[in-house]
């Protein structure tokens, strides 16, 4: 019987919307999900935002419960909101940290990390997980000037995907509504874990399915 490869994926979720944009789709995740379920055994798929929580509403929260009910580890920190010196709106709340860490806890127990982020920063951590004989693949595009890739972490990754090219299969229909309600909680599952038992992984992978009700919000 064939061994199925041990995939996780990693989204930087700010980076990611970016990118989608600048290309003129919207990702649809329920798609994304089952596209890497296809190909092997997904361990998991994380997804960083950062939350401004002295808002009343956010415009991401939506997005983010729906992802946390549907087979996505979402992986949140407060943000900071400023004003620039011209007068923008901008938010200020990095999870760079949070991905490089997670990315080298589970380095041990898959075969292939997929990197939705084109930022430069992650070159490092892309590197040290190589060393340990995990196989990257940076998803992000080149097809927009500037580029949204930084050309240090495509040259590192051992491979880049441009994701123009995932369109057909990870995008949303136009048709479609913008956001399902954050109450649906779908037809998915935690994506299996791979066949290592489970107390040989590390405890962010052994966590249960959050209980709904149960998030303290």
């Amino acid at each position: 019987m064939t061994t199925r490869e041990k995939i996780a994926v990693f989204i930087d979720g700010a980076n990611l919307y970016a990118t989608s944009k600048s290309l003129g789709f919207d990702i649809d995740y329920r798609k994304l999900l089952k596209e890497f379920q296809s190909r092997g055994t997904l361990v998991r798929a994380f997804y960083y935002t950062a939350l401004v929580e002295d808002q009343e509403y956010s415009s991401i929260r939506p997005l983010v419960d729906w992802l946390d009910y549907n087979g996505y580890t979402v992986v949140t920190k407060p943000a900071r909101e400023f004003t620039d010196a011209v007068g923008r709106r901008k938010i200020k709340g990095n999870m760079d940290i949070e991905l490089a860490v997670d990315a080298m806890e589970l380095a041990p127990y898959v075969d292939q990390m997929v990197l939705f982020s084109g930022d430069g920063d992650f070159r490092s951590v892309v590197e040290a997980v190589q060393r340990r004989g995990v196989r990257v693949s940076v998803v992000s595009t080149v097809t927009t000037q500037p580029p949204m890739v930084a050309d240090d972490l495509r040259r590192q990754a051992d491979e880049f995907v441009d994701l123009v090219t995932m369109q057909a299969k990870i995008g949303r229909d136009p048709s479609e509504r913008v956001m399902r309600d954050p109450a649906d909680r779908g037809s998915f599952s935690r994506p299996v874990a791979p066949t290592a038992p489970v107390n040989q992984m590390p405890g962010f992978v052994q966590r249960p399915v959050r209980t709904p009700g149960a998030t303290g919000e």
